[in-house]
């Protein structure tokens, strides 16, 4: 019987959805939602302030400051509270209303920038917004996920080792780029480890981590308008863009058979079944895909009719493919 004394201790790290009666494949999902944060998150979370802490940036009364799309957010003010610290999340109009009040519960003070950087769009802006804010006074520390190597060592600790263990003959990893540390902290293990398992990144159409042009993007999770200082493509071995109403898609097709998972999940399984439908050319391949979190906190967008409605069209609304098509 598991007993713990701090939320960050638990995580459900071995848990795989077999998508085959949904997908036709042999698709493996990695749930990495069933944690106090609700994502996988919890372990950049983690690492980076261990880190911290450890190295002497993070002391006892400081603040912290970070820039997130809703996940990170809520799972660094989980950690932040439970160890005592303030934690302030600069984030956007695109953060779920479910990610910014579970931050305010858990004692988060929550900025939502509006205005996108003529550049770098709303990810600029807040990377700005928390440059400003740390300016202002000596006790408030940005761990930067962008660039901090804790948020890659976390899964290449974890969740590459996780996924080698349970599946050591698979072909192909699917995983998900945003800050990109999942994806390069699993691909540097798993090409160390299973140099034979190909890793393919998944993105979304308007993201402009691996140079493609940027597009207003209205799903949180993957995708970038700044390219991510993490990035190494040498450890990529495919990429696969994903558009909106396929996500959109896919997460209303997953919940048909009960599984209710989030944009990013959605994403992920579409790009991975995009992908195997060009390359398994009568062989049969077997996948791993890496689901980030569930979809509770898209209930007002993804799972919204009017919602969907508005940014994707009525069509977006016609029942999902019969499960196993």
């Amino acid at each position: 019987m598991p007993i713990i004394t701090s939320p960050h201790e638990f995580n459900v790290e071995d848990l795989f959805v077999d998508l085959n009666g949904c997908t036709g494949r042999s698709l493996y999902l990695k749930c990495e939602g069933f944690n106090f944060a609700g994502s996988i998150k919890i372990k950049a979370a983690t690492e980076m302030i261990d880190a911290a802490e450890l190295d002497g940036t993070l002391r006892p009364g400081a603040t912290l400051v970070e820039s997130s799309s809703g996940n990170l957010g809520v799972a660094l003010s989980l950690v932040a509270t439970s160890r005592g610290y303030r934690f302030i999340c600069v984030t956007d109009s695109r953060c779920t209303l479910g990610a910014r009040q579970l931050m305010q519960t858990l004692g988060a003070e929550v900025h939502v920038i509006t205005e996108p950087h003529p550049e770098d769009g709303l990810l600029g802006a807040r990377i700005a917004h928390v440059r400003r804010l740390c300016a202002e006074g000596d006790d408030r520390v940005w761990l930067n996920q962008y660039a901090n190597a804790g948020n890659w060592q976390a899964h290449y600790r974890t969740t590459g080792p996780q996924i080698a263990n349970s599946f050591p003959g698979a072909d192909v990893a699917f995983i998900g780029a945003g800050t990109t540390g999942t994806l390069m902290g699993c691909a540097r293990y798993l090409r160390e480890h299973c140099p034979g398992m190909r890793v393919v990144a998944i993105d979304t159409v308007g993201s402009v981590t691996f140079g493609t042009p940027a597009a207003p993007r209205m799903i949180p999770g993957l995708g970038t308008g700044v390219r991510p200082a993490l990035l190494d493509e040498s450890y990529v071995d495919d990429v696969v863009h994903v558009p909106e109403l396929d996500t959109v898609r896919m997460c209303r097709r997953l919940v048909r058979a009960g599984f209710l998972f989030g944009g990013s999940t959605g994403t992920v399984v579409a790009g991975a079944l995009n992908w195997l439908d060009r390359h398994e050319h009568g062989e049969s391949l077997t996948a791993v895909a890496v689901s980030p979190d569930l979809g509770d906190r898209y209930l007002d967008t993804v799972y919204h009719d009017q919602w969907v409605a508005d940014l994707y069209g009525d069509a977006a609304l016609a029942p999902p493919a019969a499960l196993g098509s």
